[in-house]
């Protein structure tokens, strides 16, 4: 795997706002503790850096025949991120393994691991291609 980061940090993002819809008030009490449980401990660890759930609310802003502002579709939508942890201080598969971990994959939610870049990989390309060119 070829990541432009240096630093061992893994972003976990929450998609899915609705996974607990079919929960009774027991067990989604019951799948919140484990939730806690599962936070603390990484916590304990020193792997959480910074976490933080987001709001179902917001908007997006898109490039379609010049640029909009249009209302999120946060609340409807399985694919809105609900929230995060930054993983520090572990490798890739420490990363995925903690978020096979999760205790709300079993009920819809779905867990994105990625490696987070020191600099954004584009600006990288623009800048070897400068330094090509006056190399040249």
């Amino acid at each position: 795997m070829n990541t432009q980061t240096t630093t061992p940090e893994y972003m976990l993002l929450f998609r899915g706002t609705h996974w607990d819809k079919n929960l009774s008030p027991e067990d989604l009490q019951n799948v919140m503790e484990q939730w806690a449980e599962w936070f603390d401990r990484l916590v304990q660890q020193g792997k959480i850096k910074s976490a933080n759930p987001l709001m179902d609310e917001g908007k997006i802003v898109s490039w379609k025949k010049g640029q909009m502002v249009a209302d999120g579709p946060f609340a409807e939508s399985k694919e809105a991120i609900g929230g995060y942890f930054l993983l520090q201080n572990i490798d890739f598969e420490e990363a995925l393994e903690i978020a096979k971990q999760c205790p709300t994959l079993k009920y819809g939610l779905i867990v994105e691991v990625r490696p987070v870049a020191d600099q954004c990989p584009h600006l990288l390309r623009v800048k070897h291609r400068q330094f090509a060119h006056a190399s040249a």
